[in-house]
């Protein structure tokens, strides 16, 4: 419930950069805004993300790893979202229906099914997906799924309180200084 009460103050707080984006978006490339894709949450479930759209129109429903050439398809303001994270604010979204919490492993596209064999191996299918976590701390884009399903299980053995709020500090300075993101 905390989660859900922290989401809609942030989004509250945040809704004048909300608009900017919106509005920057819209004047690139039209609309719609939000970008919407299946996902893989709690205990193999799905539901539908919501982030800025940061690629264009026609861009393929995969992940952005799997573009034979992704800046092609990429928006002006979506390389400047993407990097500092702007993208994922409609996450807050999720928080408030209740499907994602602030931290947690990233939720997996739907089709992900070599790490969602990983994760669901080792119990990590059993959190709910947050917006920020241990692996995505600790190289985000830059290592392997397995890594990040060992990262994301040593998370669900050590989850409190206070390393939740180390980790949310420390996705902020990785977010100010780039750190981890290759697309």
């Amino acid at each position: 419930m905390l989660n859900r009460i922290f989401a809609l103050i942030i989004l509250i707080l945040f809704s004048p950069l909300f608009i900017f984006v919106a509005i920057a978006i819209i004047l690139e490339d039209g609309f719609p805004v939000l970008f919407k894709q299946k996902r893989v949450g709690i205990n193999y479930t799905f539901f539908n993300i919501y982030k800025f759209r940061s690629m264009k129109k026609n861009t393929p429903n995969v992940a952005t790893h799997l573009l034979t050439n992704p800046e092609q398809y990429l928006l002006k303001i979506g390389a400047f979202i993407r990097k500092t994270s702007l993208d994922e604010l409609p996450n807050l979204i999720n928080i408030i229906k209740g499907e994602m919490v602030f931290v947690g492993p990233r939720p997996a596209l739907y089709n992900q099914d070599d790490l969602m064999i990983l994760r669901v191996a080792k119990g990590v299918d059993k959190l709910k997906p947050g917006i920020t976590g241990w692996a995505q701390i600790n190289g985000r884009d830059e290592i392997s799924i397995e890594k990040k399903v060992q990262l994301e299980q040593e998370y669900m053995y050590k989850r409190s309180t206070l390393f939740d709020m180390e980790i949310i500090i420390k996705t902020f300075t990785n977010v100010l200084f780039s750190k981890g993101v290759s697309h």
